[in-house]
């Protein structure tokens, strides 16, 4: 018997199909191992030795890989092909070692692309060792964000209260943000204006801009006023124009490359609207295989990759596809292929692709976001393989009689649409004027203008990043590696320390402080060139080119004497830093002039940076005398559009609704006098974008959703000190949204209440499934999708794992809930029984002893706290 070791239990079955009787196939379940969460896991006083941790989850996977291990012949490790995948490998190996489960055993290590049966038999016959090369790159890179995080981290929490944590690649990312923000409130808007005409020269009409007045070639701002761009209007329609030339040059358009990591989450984002980490788990799953009659086939290659090429067979088979399905016109002479100067690792796996480009995505039956994420794999791939584009560009000049005013019009026309016939790329923040289709014109011929119009511009400051901008961004910088950005972005949120406004990236005042921190005390770690240098080392450690204990050694001389320096700084001496880092941003200038640091209350004390175990906020010197706070991000009144303003008046009351900032957060109000209504901002609304209506329906709460059917009392839908609620009869629900307390119907909020009651039945009752998925795999217990405090989550016995943010509750699968539970497994998931719950299960035993005196022992019970107290030390 052959032991097959995988990475995941969806894999499993289908590989052992494959291999036959043989052969035993078993999962990991992702890293057995890993650095216990606690300072000292990485030593680097002894040279960077590690300390591992085997998860009591893993330690049942691996015992039973132990136990299939006995008399087996081979062990063969055939985790993914990447640095995670061989490091699983190498953990898995590891163990195994410690446990002497290997004696007689051989050891060896395959990769393959594709859970095809073709793709797991090839790579059956050309076993290897593991490549310590990549588990060295996986250990120092590993090894540097633990060093990172456990030692950047405390060091904001003791002189930046309220921030949440630090880390190396995710501080960068957080930077470009802050940056982008910055480079926005920086930007001066500049006016200018444009001239055009609707212009027949004998012909049906086209539109043709300005180019030339008064004899001079125009510039973007050479007409900067509403005078000058009307006078040079007047001129176009005062003016007789001629064709004066008519130029045509043909062009071609080539076709992107296949999908890597990278460009597929740029591109489902722009395409499909997807986040990183929706776009990888609808991926993986595709990886691992669907069901089609009656077998799991894996549809894409995987889909951790930096490699744009394909393999010779897959070439020669999009090429019989685009001669089927388009004809021989749109397959060019010879395949194309395609490659990158990237070094890292992952540069040897193919680009992302179907498994077979037979599998037309219009006759596969998927799940809504595997359907959508596999076609645009395939046209991508079929697009790649594909004919170019080719275009005519033609450009029409028209020129006054006295040759001071000119016009010109320009337009494509697509000859031969090529590969644009399946796919053409999305783009970043491109508003693209539209190009029209030219009419015949010749050279000499009269023109004449129909219309004529002047339109007034101003500049744009660049655009916030979205997920694709951003991960565009990070690539080109060489930030982090593609399969981390989902991760690294999903801390960023996680972590309040940006939100998502319109799918653009906006920092919060909490990341926004953590950043300027960082640039003003470690600046060396959060610049692109230093974060990029390190990854170009750790692709050396990869190739072997550098040790990477030396790496580590490297980096840790000049970053740990940095934290105690900066730790050795007083709280108050840091706050005068950021204060003055931030004054454009805490003090912007007043419109009289006034000195913006005297306190708006007193008149005579300083406004400045203060902190408080929420985190800093700007108050008054004269403090306690004087109470002026507001949080940082506020500004005074009428000097920021998210300070104190007036919204409107409410019809009903007649009373004016104000927009006002606090020390905890932007609130609205109804009114002046001694105690006006008022109602905070509720998580995920800002204070820039608060208008009359969204005012008044803050203020209007709660709402009467309607009469509950059973006792026909009211149910009122309201937001509260736990975030947003339906109410009946002193029980209380959670929404999911603050929108939701204004859309929830009668039938919804009778459904949560009715789960709310029976999940609240003695204290001991489970809340109703939101979706029942069905028996897990590994022991047949169910696994089911409930809906919790916090939001939906998955449980499993006793582990429960969340819902990942963005996913629909009701479009998890369980092949994707055993993966989730997997990994908060490995995390040390799962519930805890509290001390009291152990020792009350014990009492039954005294009492069917007939033992009565145990329960009179006052004294034992008093030692309760005292005990507890110890096991939380």
């Amino acid at each position: 018997m052959n032991i097959v070791v995988v990475e995941s239990p969806g894999k499993a079955k289908p590989i052992n199909k494959y291999l036959g009787s043989d052969y035993k196939v078993l999962a990991s379940y992702g890293h057995v191992r890993d650095l216990p969460a606690k300072d000292g896991s990485v030593r680097p006083d002894d040279d960077f030795d590690m300390s591992w941790e085997v998860d009591a989850k893993a330690a049942k996977r691996l015992a039973d890989i132990v136990a299939a291990l006995k008399g087996a012949k081979t062990l063969i490790l055939a985790t993914d092909p990447d640095r995670e995948g061989e490091a699983i490998s190498w953990h898995v190996l590891e163990v195994l070692k410690k446990k002497k489960a290997l004696n007689g055993v051989a050891v060896q290590r395959v990769t393959f692309n594709a859970i095809t049966k073709t793709a797991v038999t090839e790579a059956m016959k050309a076993p290897r060792d593991i490549d310590m090369e990549l588990v060295d790159a996986y250990l120092a890179r590993r090894a540097l964000d633990y060093l990172v995080g456990f030692t950047l981290s405390p060091v904001l929490w003791r002189k930046l209260p309220g921030s949440r944590s630090a880390g190396r690649v995710q501080s960068v990312a957080l930077r470009l943000v802050v940056d982008r923000e910055i480079e926005i409130e920086n930007f001066n808007t500049q006016e200018y204006w444009t001239v055009e005409a609707d212009v027949s020269a004998g012909g049906d009409p086209f539109l043709a801009r300005l180019t030339k007045h008064e004899g001079k070639r125009l510039t973007k701002f050479d007409l900067g006023n509403e005078t000058a761009a009307f006078a040079a209007r007047d001129a176009v329609k005062a003016a007789s124009f001629t064709v004066a030339a008519v130029e045509k040059k043909p062009a071609r358009r080539s076709p992107p490359p296949p999908f890597t990591t990278s460009t597929l989450q740029q591109e489902a984002a722009r395409k499909l609207g997807f986040n990183a980490q929706r776009t990888m788990q609808a991926a993986q799953k595709l990886y691992e295989g669907i069901d089609i009659g009656g077998e799991t086939v894996g549809l894409i290659t995987y889909m951790r990759t930096d490699g744009v090429q394909t393999a010779p067979e897959a070439l020669d088979e999009a090429r019989d596809v685009i001669g089927g399905l388009y004809g021989r016109d749109y397959v060019p002479e010879k395949a194309r292929i395609y490659s990158t100067k990237a070094k890292n690792a992952q540069e040897a796996h193919e680009a992302i692709r179907p498994t077979s480009l037979a599998r037309n995505p219009g006759k596969l039956r998927l799940e809504p976001d595997l359907g959508r994420l596999y076609e645009l794999i395939w046209k991508r791939m079929i697009a790649s393989q594909m004919e170019s584009a080719r275009i005519e560009r033609t450009t029409i000049d028209l020129e006054s009689s006295d040759g001071k005013t000119a016009l010109r019009a320009s337009g494509d026309v697509t000859l031969f649409d090529g590969y644009l016939a399946v796919y053409e790329e999305g783009r970043d923040d491109a508003d693209e004027e539209a190009v029209s289709k030219l009419p015949a014109v010749t050279q000499g011929a009269a023109a004449k203008t129909i219309a004529t119009r002047a339109d007034q511009h101003f500049t744009e400051p660049p655009p916030r990043y979205s997920e694709a901008s951003l991960v565009k961004k990070m690539e080109e910088l060489g930030i982090g590696r593609p399969s981390t950005y989902a991760s690294v972005l999903t801390v960023l949120r996680d972590r309040a320390y940006v939100r998502m406004d319109k799918n653009r990236f906006v920092p919060e005042d909490k990341g926004r402080l953590v950043t300027i921190f960082l640039e003003e005390f470690f600046k060396k770690y959060v610049e692109y060139d230093f974060t990029a240098g390190l990854e170009e080392k750790l692709d050396l450690v990869s190739a072997g080119d550098l040790d990477w204990k030396v790496l580590l050694r490297e980096f840790w001389k000049d970053f740990h004497p940095k934290t105690e320096e900066i730790l050795g700084l007083t709280t108050r001496s840091v706050l005068d830093t950021l204060d003055e880092a931030l004054a454009p941003f805490l003090y912007p200038p007043k419109a009289d002039g006034s000195d913006v640091r005297v306190c708006p209350t007193c008149g005579s004390g300083r406004l400045s940076m203060k902190t408080s175990r929420f985190g800093p906020f700007v108050g008054c010197s004269n403090y306690p005398e004087c109470r002026y706070t507001r949080p940082i991000g506020e500004k005074e009144d009428g000097e920021s559009p998210s300070g104190d303003r007036e919204l409107g008046v409410d019809d009903v009351t007649g009373m004016t609704v104000f927009l006002k900032s606090g020390r905890f957060g932007a609130y609205v109000q109804l009114g002046d006098g001694e105690k006006p209504k008022r109602s905070s901002l509720p998580k995920g609304w800002s204070a820039p974008d608060m208008d009359l209506e969204k005012g008044l329906r803050l203020l209007r709460l709660p709402r009467e959703v309607g009469l509950h059917p059973e006792d026909q009392q009211p149910i009122l839908a309201g937001i509260g000190r736990f975030g947003p609620f339906v109410l009946h009869a002193g029980t209380y629900a959670n929404l999911q949204g603050a929108d939701e307390v204004f859309e929830v119907g009668l039938n919804r909020a009778v459904t949560l209440l009715a789960e709310k009651r029976s999940g609240a039945r003695g204290g001991r009752g489970e809340t109703a499934a939101l979706k029942d998925l069905g028996a897990h795999p590994a022991d047949g217990a169910p696994v089911k999708v409930l809906s919790g405090r916090y939001g939906p989550y998955i449980k499993h016995g006793a582990t429960n794992a969340n819902v990942p943010r963005g996913t629909d509750p009701l479009d998890v699968t369980l092949e994707q809930a055993v993966l989730l539970l997997a990994e908060r497994a490995a995390k040390g998931g799962g519930k805890r029984k509290p001390a009291r719950a152990a020792k009350a299960k014990a009492a039954p035993k005294s009492a069917a002893a007939g033992a009565k005196a145990p329960a009179k022992k006052k004294p034992a019970a008093k030692k309760k706290p005292a005990a507890k107290k110890k096991a939380s030390a």
